[in-house]
């Protein structure tokens, strides 16, 4: 009698593949894991630039925790508080924790809103905050409308473990993919035609993968649609402290304020300590919701993935920093701009535009001109090459949902200086190698033009070809079919 497979023993949503691992985006993760780069131990590996992780200003925290050793409970000087830390369970959060990062919020939008640190719920990462807001606004096959493109991990995130679904409202590079009122409402037509419930619009500002942010007017749509037909926005904002040029960051909290009459209750911001401090692995994230019964609900569940009283206890006194926290993020906007300019710089000098942008941790590449045929399959193609021989993962567009072939996002502040210069060698490298392919190409076209493309055939053919003129011509494979 033989035993059920592994796939029978588990669950519908353990075996669904809901989490989405198996897609170009996460499959470049694993082209690095599986052979990283390193400038002496391995100089030809390959180099991580499809994660947005900031690494540039790390060493700001670090001198913050050098001067501050009673902040930590794995001190001498802290020692004191370990036992209150360490018993403190509550799932409020520590009230020093929720007070600093309200004031990192306020800070992040320039002061010109302010936040109530009690509608702030903890969560395990913005990926948990996604979830808990899924889980609190959507049943099993409801959706959300989203612009595209659109973060990979949402689907993860959003939909997979609470069965949600997202419609992507389609929006396209002939205007720097801005979303438009029609768009909003083409999207919702659709999902009513097809009897799909929509809850919501999600959205992300800053944009990933964009770079870009919202400005004033757009937010004023999204909020004036979603009140009209009485739906949820979620903004997230968890690259607000990584806007580093003009224009400047407008956050929704913002357009409420100034928009008394709209309904706050269907307000939601998911914030992060991940982007701006560039601590990921504290595993720091956020909600911060108008309405009260949703508050109360998501701390119920966030019992799930609470973030340690420990690393509360550490960020709070940090928070309560004034003048770190201003200089931070003054210090790491101006690195922010400067690995820009030299990333964006670099690639203009070999041909490549990006998108222009104002803020995170990445680049949308334009690399449409390098295709060899406007398609998925095609980009994909293109996107292997550039993992596999030039060595460098970046995260192809359609993983993103996009739906024009030929953009890449491409992270940039996730390694030091040498590492983006010889990033951007590889990259002319690589410009120069198809350079080149096109110009014997087109030598190629050009000599069959001009002395006209004459087959080789046995002379026995060429007499019967010669003796019959209607005697069709053999189609040659070099020749390419047009249509």
């Amino acid at each position: 009698m033989g035993f059920p497979s592994d796939e029978q023993l588990l669950s519908e949503i353990a075996t669904n593949g809901g989490h989405g691992e198996k897609s170009s985006y996460f499959d470049g993760w694993k082209a690095y894991d599986g052979d990283p780069y390193h400038p002496t131990e391995n100089p030809k590996g390959v180099i991580q630039m499809g994660l947005a992780e900031n690494q540039l200003s790390h060493d700001l925290p670090e001198e913050w925790m050098w001067k501050h050793p009673e902040a930590s409970i794995c001190t001498p000087e802290g020692l004191a508080q370990f036992k209150a830390v360490a018993n403190f369970q509550d799932y409020h959060g520590l009230p020093s924790f929720r007070h600093g990062v309200a004031k990192l919020m306020e800070k992040e939008r320039g002061g010109m809103v302010k936040f109530d640190p009690d509608r702030i719920v903890m969560s395990g990462g913005a990926t948990g905050a996604q979830e808990t807001l899924a889980f609190c606004l959507t049943n099993p096959g409801d959706a959300f409308l989203v612009p595209v493109p659109y973060y990979p991990a949402f689907d993860r995130d959003f939909c997979w473990r609470s069965r949600a679904r997202l419609l992507p409202i389609t929006c396209d590079s002939s205007n720097n993919f801005k979303l438009t009122p029609s768009a909003l409402q083409s999207a919702l037509d659709d999902a009513r035609i097809a009897n799909i419930p929509v809850k919501g619009v999600l959205v992300t500002n800053p944009s990933n993968p964009l770079g870009t942010t919202m400005d004033r007017s757009t937010l004023e749509t999204l909020l004036h649609f979603t009140n009209t037909h009485r739906l949820h926005l979620i903004c997230d904002e968890i690259f607000a402290g990584t806007v580093f040029d003009s224009p400047a960051f407008i956050s929704i909290s913002q357009i409420l304020l100034s928009h008394p009459a709209a309904d706050p209750n269907l307000v939601h911001i998911v914030s992060s300590l991940s982007k701006t401090l560039g601590l990921p692995g504290f595993r720091v994230g956020l909600i911060y919701s108008y309405n009260d019964a949703l508050v109360a609900t998501a701390r119920k569940m966030s019992s799930f993935n609470l973030i340690s009283t420990q690393t509360q206890h550490l960020l709070a006194a940090m928070l309560a920093d004034d003048d770190f926290v201003s200089n931070y993020l003054e210090e790491n906007a101006r690195r922010l701009r400067e690995r820009r300019d030299l990333f964006v710089g670099g690639l203009g000098r070999v041909g490549i535009r990006c998108l222009e942008g104002n803020g995170g941790l990445f680049c949308w590449m334009d690399l449409r001109a390098f295709l060899k045929e406007r398609s998925t399959e095609g980009e994909l193609k293109l996107w292997r090459a550039i993992v596999h021989d030039v060595k460098l993962n970046v995260s192809p567009g359609s993983s993103f949902h996009c739906q024009e072939p030929g953009w890449f996002r491409v992270c940039f502040a996730n390694m030091d200086d040498e590492t983006t210069e010889v990033a951007l060698r590889r990259i002319r490298m690589f410009v120069d190698r198809e350079s080149e392919v096109e110009k014997q190409q087109q030598k190629k076209m050009r000599f069959m033009k001009d002395t006209g493309l004459r087959l080789s055939l046995p002379r026995r053919l060429e007499e019967l070809a010669a003796m019959t003129p209607r005697l069709p011509s053999p189609h040659s494979p070099l020749v390419r079919a047009t249509t």
